[in-house]
């Protein structure tokens, strides 16, 4: 099972101050597939297995293939994915 890309669904911006596309991108941009899941972006209760899984409601999450997920801030995240820290 790939990698799962929890995230929100305003696709169309791509910018790198956009949380979610900077992680989509570094994940692209290493070679990782990936699949995209999209979650409500309004309102943010909707987000109930991110909430459940992470403790938070905010976007973007990886779904790794051994069962976690990883929240952190869009940056932390994709330079953990392009320093290989994530498995």
């Amino acid at each position: 099972m790939p990698v799962k890309l929890h995230r929100c669904g305003v696709m169309w911006v791509k910018i790198d101050a956009h949380p979610c596309w900077a992680v989509q991108k570094a994940l692209d941009e290493k070679g990782i597939d990936y699949e995209i899941v999209k979650e409500a972006t309004f309102p943010r209760s909707k987000r109930t297995e991110v909430t459940e899984k992470t403790g938070q409601s905010l976007l973007p999450v990886l779904e790794l293939d051994d069962g976690r997920w990883i929240r952190e801030d869009g940056k932390t995240l994709a330079a953990k994915i392009r320093s290989g820290e994530l498995p």
